[in-house]
């Protein structure tokens, strides 16, 4: 999700939802290396059924890290996903399923999102280029030593997009991977595994949701299935509470902040680019004069138990003298709902809502007396009640002037404590108590304001050492409203039609993410219009802005979203004849991939906070372009163009083994209803696969639903709550202080773990408030 600090705040205000995870090594034995026997019981004393792998969170840092050397091919880059997955694999130990999922075509509303990421990775790649270039030259015109340059082609990301020659040979590795471990690895004997790759439509994580609420609503589902989904984006977390399962767990790397980065010009650690002085190498031996010295150490991983944050979430939106039954589920929809407003993939957030600034928090103490006033929530099974919402604004519009005034108060106000607490730091005083005084300086359990997605530490160049551009809007100043719509959208305050045009879009994206949320993608063509969000003030008469989604929109096919994301200097990854489309200046769509482009800070400190002023693609003028090459595409693009479905796989000793095989033998393609009791009550239709690696894998489809159902966020009957674990002080400690992962999953490990250094420092405190010292 669109908000980087989202999960440092959800860590620190909820601590109890993290443990770290027990992970089995492997041994080694004259030699011979002794793989772990994932068949035996979990070591972190909980037995988990389904694991669910959002693969985009793998594949990316396994095939360009950051924090230690590249693969050199693609070949290594599929051996360093094996050993991520093996790895997941071995923590988690699910018994009944292992189901991966890659982002297929997304939603037109990610497209966008999608579109600024790929021409900001292709603008950067290119700067680094040109800096390290640069750079080069004068540390080599001063005298410097620099290692012979490699001359390798840049690992261009962009590549991890559907349609690409990349992820149709992930697919291919991806199944042969899964066949051999079906058939040498105990643990994976009696497990079904579920391929969904990028020939699929919906993003991996979206999937898995839909993969959840189908098997939900089929009679023979188990209420008390134990899901692990893996992944680092903070919508993973509201996900796994909307599905109202009661037993759910996140797993994620844990982020450790200021980890060391090499130079990337001369690969030495200390300094960074724009600081190298190009000196020698010192040697590691007599044979390893240039032995590779970035420290690599393995990355460690946490539980996040949505069970806990649900007793958290209980205790926060509890409500008494209600004139209607309280119900926690529907608190817990809205509560989700509610963080849409501080940032999310689809919308940008509103001006006044800074998840720094406690907005999750402002907009929850409104809920409640809002919920008060109007007698019902906000939101039911995914669709929104508007009417409600609009009081939740009008009061947060109320408050926006002071909002935006304190904002600029905190920026300009010195902050003396942590400039005294650094320097007594680099006195020789290390203590942790600049954790306890500027808790901002570092994330407890990972979440950075000045990290990516992937938890890589932001380039320097971004610093508070450089001038910030001026900020033409000032919100703090009278006049902000009409300062804001004239710089962001040219146009006047006054003109209230635009407004609300700007508003009723908002509107219609709010009701769209909830539904994807909730009930599956509404609609594959909307998408939001416009860079900038309106403010919460201008959230007025919205009860009729929005009645329902267009029916039957399909996807874009996986060379059409190419087109649609791409910059221009990834074109290589499309057939040559489009490609043209890209950079021929009589092209008819040729505005849609501009050399550069402006990103504008929006009151930020970053450029990567900022927002990339890309001209949106307009689908219409796309589609007629591409309609006069699509004749030129060979068979193999055609094959890479079309959309897919999940595949199963199972192995020998699985009970649905033979009756696959029958299938086969009797070659027969006829759709068949999958049959729950072979398969731990999971229920879908079954195909016979055109390529099978083995004959006991075969294509996939979830029940269909009919077009009137409804996923209800309600917990199913026979579902056995977990045991609560949160002790009186557990609430109280939320607000205080940075916070450790506990080790282990066992839910008696509830204590802060030691920390002597805390301890002299609190010592310290009472004795100077007693006048002891």
């Amino acid at each position: 999700m669109g908000v980087p600090a989202f999960f440092r705040w959800l860590s620190r205000k909820y601590p109890s939802i993290i443990v770290h995870c027990l992970e089995e090594k492997a041994k080694e034995c004259n030699g011979f290396k002794i793989p772990v026997d994932t068949s035996k019981p979990n070591p972190n004393e909980v037995e988990f059924d389904n694991l669910y792998l959002d693969m985009n969170g793998i594949i990316h840092p396994c095939t360009h890290p950051e924090d230690k050397p590249a693969p050199k091919n693609e070949d290594e880059m599929m051996v360093a996903i094996f050993e991520y997955i093996d790895r997941l694999f071995n923590i988690v130990r699910p018994r009944r399923v292992l189901y991966m999922a890659i982002d297929g075509v997304a939603p037109r509303a990610k497209m966008n999102q999608q579109r600024s990421r790929r021409f900001r990775a292709s603008k950067e790649g290119a700067e680094l280029t040109e800096e390290k270039s640069k750079m080069r030259e004068e540390v080599i015109q001063r005298g410097g030593y620099l290692p012979p340059e490699e001359i390798k082609e840049r690992f261009d990301s962009n590549c991890i997009t559907p349609g690409t020659e990349f992820m149709d040979n992930l697919a291919k590795c991806l199944r042969y991977y899964i066949a051999d471990r079906l058939t040498n690895d105990p643990g994976w004997h009696n497990i079904t595994v579920f391929l969904s790759d990028a020939s699929v439509p919906g993003e991996g994580e979206h999937k898995i949701m839909d993969f959840i609420r189908r098997q939900r609503a089929q009679p023979n589902h188990d209420p008390n299935t134990h899901h692990c989904l893996c992944g680092a984006d903070a919508d993973l977390i509201m996900l796994g509470l909307a599905t109202h399962e009661a037993n759910f767990t996140i797993i994620r790397e844990e982020f450790k902040p200021n980890k060391p980065r090499p130079c990337a010009l001369c690969g030495q650690m200390g300094h960074e680019i724009k600081d190298c002085q190009g000196l020698a190498r010192e040697k590691q031996g007599e044979h390893d004069e240039f032995a590779d010295t970035v420290p690599v150490s393995e990355q460690e991983f946490i539980f996040i138990r949505l069970a806990v944050l649900r007793e958290y979430l209980e205790k926060e939106l509890t409500m008494t003298s209600l004139p209607f039954p309280f119900d926690f589920e529907r608190s817990v929809d809205d509560w989700v709902f509610m963080c849409f407003f501080v940032g999310n993939d689809f919308l940008p957030h509103l001006p006044s809502l800074e998840i720094r600034e406690g907005a999750i928090d402002r907009l929850v103490g409104i809920y409640k007396d809002v919920v008060h006033k109007t007698g019902g929530y906000l939101t039911e099974n995914g669709f929104v009640n508007l009417e409600r919402v609009e009081l939740i604004m009008q009061a947060v519009g109320v408050a926006e002037d002071n909002i935006f005034k304190k904002r600029k108060d905190d920026d300009v106000r010195p902050h003396n404590k942590c400039c005294l607490l650094s320097t007594r730091r680099r006195g020789g005083l290390n203590m942790t108590v600049i954790d306890l005084v500027c808790p901002s300086s570092q994330s407890p359990a990972g979440g950075s304001d000045d990290v990516d997605s992937r938890g890589v530490k932001r380039k320097a160049e971004d610093s508070d050492s450089e001038p910030e551009p001026e900020d033409n809007v000032r919100l703090w100043e009278d006049g902000w409203k009409q300062r804001y719509y004239k710089t962001k959208f040219d146009v006047d305050a006054t003109d209230d039609e635009f407004r609300k045009k700007v508003v009723q879009s908002y509107v219609e994206g709010l009701c769209w993410v909830l539904r994807y949320y909730y009930q599956g993608c509404a609609s594959w063509k909307w998408y939001f219009p416009f860079h900038y969000a309106p403010f919460a003030s201008d959230f007025k008469d919205i009860k009729g802005m929005f009645s329902d989604f267009e029916k039957g929109t399909k996807p874009f096919k996986p060379l059409e979203q190419l087109m649609g994301v791409f910059p221009a200097a990834s074109g290589n990854f499309l057939p040559q004849i489009w490609r043209a489309l890209m950079t021929d200046p009589e092209s008819s769509i040729i505005d849609f991939y501009p050399d550069d482009f402006a990103i504008d800070l929006n009151g930020k400190k970053y450029a990567w906070q900022g927002v990339a002023l890309l001209p949106f693609v307009d689908e219409r003028r796309l589609r007629a372009a591409l309609a006069d090459v699509y004749p030129d595409l060979s068979p193999e693009e055609v094959r890479r163009n079309s959309l897919g479905s999940d595949v199963i796989f199972v192995g020998k000793s699985h009970p649905l083994c033979d009756f696959i095989r029958e299938l086969y033998r009797a070659e027969s393609h006829e759709v068949l209803i999958f049959l729950y009791e072979l398969c731990h009550g999971i229920q879908g239709i079954l195909n016979l696969d055109e390529d099978p690696i083995l004959p006991d894998k075969i294509k996939f489809k979830d029940p269909q639903y009919d077009d009137g159902f409804v996923f209800k966020a309600v917990v199913l009957p026979g579902a056995k709550i977990p045991n609560k674990v949160l002790k009186p002080g557990d609430w109280e400690r939320s607000n205080r202080g940075p916070w450790r992962p506990q080790l282990g999953f066992n839910p008696n490990l509830m204590k802060i773990p030691p920390n002597p250094s805390v301890y002299l420092v609190g010592f310290l405190h009472l004795m100077l408030l007693s006048g002891i010292v």
